[in-house]
């Protein structure tokens, strides 16, 4: 992965989608954020990428900081406000923050590797759930299940509540837990009123200059979060869904040829092109604004 030269900021540190980069002027207080066009699955980065993906995502995370009532880390988005013409439309200014080293997940539904553990345990993250739920199941409240932050290529580890307490300590992990939950329940009734199900979504917080606890990085967007169709929903089965669970499902199909082991193999152009028009349909759902 090659990072793009950028006048006036140097490249800092690659993910799987995004490119950070600090002002060359030494500035210690902001961070420039760049999505790129990469997408991951089995967090791998794939050597395909999702074209204008970068875009759709920065553009969704600020209409939602937009729309939620919690801190967050945004200090400018477009070229008139000091964004680099070259990366305009898929970059923020944000804030820099010291980040918490938790994946902040909330689910209001049974899926994914929640379903996994609660067919095993009937639990998700240590939490007891009532018997009889199935793929796709609302939960009787949303709960909040995070994992221990992977490096690139890593798996991300479900992980209990007080194993954030131990990693960040009983004030700080309370203070995500409520974040955690009070974002999701505010996003899923925004979401429900367009007819799109959050099933769940992980989010990052970190502490800014003054030490609040802010919402960072990107926010309820089809690489974090799942969304499904309203009206499409049935328990029990997998879901229409928005985000790249197209992607994962083509990965795993027999047609992708991969056993997992290695790297991904390239996505064909139509599983591009699907996945594109799924992300495009979320934001375009979500916002009610053309893309």
């Amino acid at each position: 992965m090659t990072a793009l030269e950028i006048p006036g900021w140097k490249h800092s540190y690659s993910g799987k989608v995004r490119e950070l980069y600090r002002p060359e002027d030494g500035g210690q207080d902001r961070v420039l954020v760049v999505a790129t066009d990469r997408i991951s699955a089995a967090d791998q980065v794939l050597g395909s990428e999702i074209p204008d993906k970068g875009r759709i995502l920065t553009q969704l995370s600020l209409w939602w900081f937009s729309q939620l009532e919690a801190p967050h880390h945004v200090l400018a988005s477009t070229v008139e406000d000091g964004v680099p013409e070259v990366v305009s439309g898929r970059a923020m200014i944000c804030k820099k923050l010291e980040m918490f080293p938790v994946e902040c997940i909330a689910r209001g539904y049974l899926t994914g590797s929640g379903l996994v553990e609660y067919r095993n345990s009937q639990t998700v993250c240590g939490l007891p759930l009532p018997a009889g739920l199935t793929d796709g199941s609302r939960l009787p409240e949303p709960i909040f299940t995070p994992s221990a932050k992977a490096e690139v290529g890593e798996h991300d580890e479900n992980v209990d509540f007080a194993t954030v307490v131990a990693t960040v300590g009983q004030d700080y992990a309370e203070i995500l837990r409520a974040e955690t939950l009070k974002v999701y329940r505010q996003a899923e009734e925004i979401a429900r009123q367009r007819g799109i199900i959050l099933a769940d979504t992980k989010l990052e917080f970190g502490l800014d200059a003054q030490g609040v606890v802010t919402l960072g990085d990107e926010v309820l967007t089809p690489d974090s979060s799942r969304f499904w169709d309203a009206q499409l929903w049935n328990p029990g089965q997998a879901q229409a869904s928005f985000d790249k669970q197209y992607v994962r499902d083509w990965l795993r199909s027999d047609a992708s040829g991969w056993d997992g082991s290695g790297e991904p193999p390239a996505l064909p152009q139509d599983v591009v092109e699907r996945t594109r028009a799924r992300y495009i349909e979320a934001y375009e759902r979500l916002t009610g604004e053309r893309f």
